[in-house]
This record gives structure tokens, sequence and C-alpha cells, in this order.
């Protein structure tokens, strides 16, 4: 059963493209208000075609994860629109190359850390505000396979999403006695364009395409979901 999201505040970042679009999607459909953000206004704007023709509503932002100063600006704007935040999906990343770590080029470690970490942190810094103004404000922060066990060639990614699931748990320590709800979720395998970067030679049709696991991250965006403090696994979450 779709989760009810009717009339639910939801700030997606990188909605543009992949798991984001298929999420925001998803949960304009189940009755959500999508605040999108990604760096492509193009691929933004079909995204927001979309959501529009299944009957929903969306306000597109073009925001760079870099853009540290662009986090506050966004929570004033939602402040004074909305004055709260349902839902947060952390969903913003950048994989980086595959390669092992004494062969980095120093500006791609700081690029990558900087996007799928240190932005992640000035986000939840600006929407905690919003999100415990809420009735029930659920955060989700999406983590990746490789954050466990060893993961070679994975460099920054691998250890930025470590670290982004860290942060989630220090996060949801910090919140307990609040009406916010924090998890982390591990897409798995899916057929994104992320995922054909690692992974060239492999068939996309042989994975899940981010509709099909887009309802996994709806349940935990919903305020029937008590858990917190938790990573879960989408696929597991749906059978697939």
């Amino acid at each position: 059963m779709t989760p009810d999201l009717q009339d639910k505040v939801i700030l997606i970042t990188g909605a543009s493209r992949g798991i984001g679009r298929a999420v925001a999607i998803a949960a304009a459909k189940a009755g959500a208000e999508i605040i999108m953000t990604g760096r492509t206004m193009g691929a933004l704007e079909d995204a927001d075609d979309a959501i529009k023709a299944a009957g929903g509503k969306a306000t597109i932002v073009e925001l760079d994860m870099a853009d540290y100063a662009a986090m506050p600006r966004l929570a004033a704007v939602i402040h004074g629109r909305w004055g709260r935040l349902d839902g947060l999906l952390a969903n913003a990343a950048m994989l980086g190359p595959l390669t092992p770590l004494s062969h980095l080029d120093d500006k791609i470690w700081d690029s990558t850390i900087s996007v799928n970490l240190t932005a992640q942190w000035h986000l939840i810094r600006a929407m905690e505000p919003l999100l415990i103004a809420a009735p029930a404000g659920r955060a989700v922060l999406v983590s990746s396979g490789v954050a466990e066990g060893i993961a070679p060639f994975w460099g920054p990614y691998a250890i930025s999403k470590a670290g982004l699931e860290a942060m989630g748990r220090v996060w949801a320590g910090e919140t307990e006695r609040t009406n916010l709800r924090v998890n982390m979720i591990n897409p798995g395998g899916t057929a994104t364009g992320m995922r054909a970067s690692a992974f060239p030679g492999e068939n996309p049709e042989s994975l899940p395409q981010p509709d099909d696991i887009a309802p996994a991250f709806l349940t935990l965006l919903s305020p029937d979901c008590t858990d917190h403090g938790k990573r879960f696994e989408a696929r597991s979450m749906l059978g697939l």
C-alpha cells in the first residue's frame, strides 16, 4: 500500500534524474508537495512536467550542493512559504573516479567529500528546525552498499557514504526526544546513470529501475514510519 503523503511538504535533493526523480514523482502522486533541487534546470523542468502530468505539485530549485550558503537561503524560503518541512530526502551525490586512493587528484577528493558529506551537514543544519516544526518530520539519508566492508577503488565515495551514515546516527541520537525520525537507506544496485558510470559493462535491464525502489523511500518519509537511526536496504524492504 502506498503511504499517504497528502499535503506533506517534502524536499528532495538531486531530484532531476535517477532515484531522486522517481521518488519525487511517486511522492507527488501520494499527495505530497515536492521541493526539488538539482544542478540542471532543464532536467528539473522535465521532472516538474511529469509531476504536473500526474496531478501533483512541485517547486524546482536550481542548487549546487557545493554552494553551502544556499542551504540557509533555501531554508528561509521554505520557512516563509510553508513554515515547516515534513520530509527531507538527502539524495544528491557524486561518484568521482574509481581509482586507488594514492592516485586520486586532490581536487576530486575535495569535491566528492564536499558534495557527499560536508554539504549534507550544511543541509541538516539548515533544515532541522523546519523538520522539527512539522508534526512528524522525516529525514532520509541515501547511503550505499560500499559504505560497509572493504571497497577497493571506491575511495572518497565509499568514505563519504560511511561518514554520512555516521552523521545520520549522530543526528538521530540528538533528535531522539523530538517528533523527527532520521533513517538511512541503501538503494542497492539500481539502473541509474551513476550505476552505469561505475559498472559500464553491466546490463541495466538486469537491475531494478528507480521507479521500482521508490516505494521504499516513501515508506521512510511517511509519518507512519517510527524507526529512528536505522539503515535500511531498499531492495530487501520491497522483496526485490
